[in-house]
């Protein structure tokens, strides 16, 4: 999705027209956070549809150039896919125009089978000059920490995700990012995570979490079933009070 598009989206909220209304950015936060999670899948559904049909030309020229599209498996877009799984979408700055006026060349479909003395030998069996080779790994993440003990993973479970049951994102549905700004199965144990607006608002709560059990009020949460590292896992009960956490 194009920068410009996104921003218009969330210029609804943060934008200097809300701004005029009255929204400050710490109501503008709430608003966002208290918005259940389904209920904004929709809402970026819509969005994609309208920027899917303005936008028509440029994914056209995209696509002629050789490069791959995807609006998700729901056609949520580029936001509900950082919730289920922080990877597998594309924030263009200006370097899709390259792409299309055929300043930035693409070879979709193939991967890279040799690197040798002249650049680089392709699945196809097709090779490629290169003078410089940059290497694109992109990341994993792990679920949970790697360095935590074992014992303790398989107690908290995933990281992030809604449970919507697609790409990477197993069910069952939570409704809310796992094990991220809340209490986990492990006593003591957080997780922080987001990008600046996400943090801006659920550091707080965090905060105040911590807080309340370090004083000692009473903190009754739910809390939905766990879901394992791997799905074919046995899934543990679900569970009601983590006062003690």
């Amino acid at each position: 999705m194009r920068l410009e598009a996104l921003i218009e989206g969330f210029a609804q909220l943060y934008g200097d027209k809300a701004k005029a209304r009255g929204i400050t950015t710490e109501l503008a936060d709430l608003l966002f956070a208290s918005t259940p999670m389904r209920v904004l899948v929709r809402m970026h559904q819509g969005i994609v549809a309208q920027v899917k049909q303005r936008d028509a030309e440029f994914y056209r020229g995209l696509e002629r150039a050789g490069f791959r599209l995807t609006f998700g498996e729901d056609e949520g877009g580029v936001f509900p896919q950082i919730l289920r799984d922080p990877g597998g979408y594309y924030i263009d700055v200006g370097a899709s125009e390259l792409i299309i006026n055929g300043r930035i060349k693409l070879r979709s479909g193939v991967g890279v089978a040799a690197i040798n003395e002249k650049g680089l030998v392709l699945s196809d069996g097709s090779e490629q000059p290169a003078d410089v080779i940059f290497y694109a790994t992109g990341y994993e993440l792990s679920p949970p920490a790697p360095f935590l003990h074992e014992g303790i993973r398989r107690k908290v479970g995933r990281l992030w995700g809604l449970g919507s049951g697609l790409r990477n994102d197993p069910g069952p549905w939570e409704g809310e990012l796992r094990n991220i700004w809340k209490p986990t199965r492990q006593a003591g144990l957080w997780f922080h995570s987001g990008g600046l607006g996400m943090s801006r608002i659920y550091s707080r709560f965090l905060a105040l979490q911590i807080k309340a059990r370090q004083m000692g009020i009473p903190t009754p949460v739910y809390q939905g079933a766990a879901v394992p590292d791997r799905q074919d896992a046995r899934r543990e009960p679900a569970y009601a009070d983590m006062t003690g956490s």
